[in-house]
């Protein structure tokens, strides 16, 4: 049964945003009431996810919208924008809380000793934030939505970040209070890696890019299977976010007659479209051939 975009892309950002203000809630009380600053940026970093989580739907919601007089290919490509402006809070978000950590490193007389309260809050961030992370990049691949897998990546750097947040706290706990605000800046730089990531990952997709080697050889191998195609003699690839336009060119019977020849075009778009759901537009040109040549 296949998912809906549109549909499957909500429900997950919905559970995943729900449980996150939750537990940023959770973590931002354990944080000030059990005297952690790493918790504390732990929660910010949580929080940061609800708002992201709500990019991500507004970009869903314009990406899945139908091709129109204006936007004759679709508009795939503000998902890839919703991208980008997750990624550009991701490293907002870590440069922040990388000052506030660099701020107590400075006034060492500032830093106070974690509770158990803290050390329980970042155990159960951990478990939480992984399980989200694995909920969210299966339906992102299922799906093949670049924003959710990004959101399913900031999942993770959260779960990273509380971990960060659970070994500094038992330092400080054990008495080397340094490590609380040191590993403020470790979930700093958890988060700076995705950010950067994500952000990368999302710029290439806004230009146009071939497909893989790989994946070209596939489609090649595919459209020579159909019979009566006699050669590729041109084919050009392109991705819009995760949707593929093909520009082909296929060399036919030269004494074939238009009709056999659209046929034959068709029978090559349609076997694309089955194979590779993710070829969104196919145009296919003919050239006369020689059987021999």
């Amino acid at each position: 049964m296949q998912l809906s975009y549109k549909n499957t892309a909500y429900r997950v950002s919905i559970i995943t945003m729900f449980i996150n203000l939750i537990l940023s809630l959770f973590k931002l009380f354990a944080g000030i009431y059990g005297y952690s600053h790493a918790m504390i940026s732990d929660a910010v970093h949580s929080m940061s996810d609800c708002a992201s989580t709500i990019i991500v739907m507004i970009g869903i919601h314009f990406a899945s919208m139908d091709a129109d007089k204006e936007h004759p290919y679709g508009h795939e490509r503000m998902e890839c924008i919703a991208s980008i402006i997750l990624s550009i809070l991701l490293i907002f978000t870590g440069f922040q809380i990388g000052y506030q950590s660099l701020i107590s490193l400075i006034s060492p007389h500032t830093i106070t000793i974690p509770s158990f309260l803290a050390l329980f809050a970042a155990c159960i961030s951990i478990l939480i934030k992984e399980g989200m992370y694995l909920y969210t990049r299966y339906y992102a691949k299922k799906i093949h939505s670049s924003s959710l897998l990004a959101d399913a990546y900031h999942h993770q750097s959260d779960a990273l970040s509380s971990i960060g947040s659970l070994i500094g706290i038992i330092g400080a706990m054990l008495g080397i209070k340094i490590l609380d605000p040191l590993a403020g800046l470790c979930i700093c730089l958890f988060i700076l890696k995705p950010g950067l990531s994500i952000f990368y990952d999302a710029s290439i997709k806004m230009v146009d890019h071939s497909c893989s080697l790989e994946l070209k050889k596939e489609i090649y191998d595919c459209i020579l299977n159909v019979q009566d195609v006699l050669s590729i003699d041109n084919m050009k690839t392109r991705l819009f976010n995760e949707k593929i336009y093909i520009d082909l060119e296929i060399g036919v019977n030269a004494n074939a007659s238009l009709k056999e020849a659209h046929y034959i075009a068709h029978n090559v778009h349609d076997l694309l479209e089955i194979t590779f759901p993710q070829i969104k537009h196919c145009m296919i040109h003919v050239n006369p051939k020689n059987k021999e040549g």
